[in-house]
């Protein structure tokens, strides 16, 4: 499996953020992460990519424990917080090639040219990152995500505060991605997941609600994802 979370729980104090969650995400697979605001979703991300540690339970990138090997997980991860994490004082090549640099990549040069030409960004790669627009910054972070080849990529609402056009451009890209590495993503989008995703998953408060949810099944079902998603974490909420 690409992604493997058993059992996990994570408390802050007597709050718990997530409540003996578990899921697996296989290869080549485009999954949406679905929720409320503070339903979990960027706890549960950020388990998985090694920025924070469970209270229990046990997380896997294709094959490596984020808690015991750590480093060799973080290998095979690209990752774009909610919150795009530039240097905006510098240009766009030199942030990449500053990034390529962490992450020791032979030939560093060559790859950042070939991630601008993948992601789109050729036309305002001389420019510094502080004068482009989000839908290019988004461009930036998608690029720094996938400089070092990893095999899974977690997205945390990429998309969110983008314009249609630069949102088409992105799911796009997302998309083209997507056929080559497993990708889990989160949106508030209900339409973004349905387009993008094979499967989605609903948490709320904590807990897993919906799972195995198949895009293709729903369609030919004429299901909404929205439906579902209200059904499941709307009843919560109303108490």
């Amino acid at each position: 499996m690409s992604i493997s979370v058993q059992n996990v729980s994570k408390r802050y104090g007597t709050q718990v953020a997530l409540n003996r969650v578990s899921f697996e995400i296989g290869p080549g697979k485009i999954v949406g992460f679905l929720g409320p605001n503070g339903a979990g979703k960027s706890t549960m991300m950020k388990i998985i990519t090694c920025y924070i540690p469970p209270s229990d339970g046990r997380v896997s990138v294709c094959g490596h424990d984020v808690m015991e090997d750590s480093i060799n997980a973080r290998k095979c991860i690209g990752y774009l917080p909610e919150h795009n994490p530039l240097y905006t004082d510098m240009y766009v090549r030199e942030y990449l090639t500053f990034v390529g640099g962490i992450h020791k990549i032979p030939n560093v040069k060559q790859r950042v040219e070939e991630m601008i030409d993948t992601v789109g960004l050729t036309v305002e790669a001389h420019k510094k990152i502080e004068t482009l627009s989000k839908g290019y910054r988004q461009r930036v972070g998608l690029a720094q995500a996938l400089l070092h080849d990893p095999k899974v990529l977690i997205l945390d609402e990429p998309t969110s505060g983008l314009d249609p056009n630069q949102l088409a451009e992105i799911r796009e890209l997302i998309v083209k991605i997507g056929r080559q590495k497993t990708v889990m993503l989160s949106t508030h989008i209900m339409q973004e997941v349905e387009a993008m995703c094979d499967h989605a998953l609903i948490i709320d408060r904590g807990n897993i609600v919906a799972e195995n949810l198949v895009m293709s099944q729903l369609a030919q079902s004429n299901r909404k994802l929205e439906d579902i998603f209200k059904e499941v974490t709307g009843k919560a909420h109303a108490l």
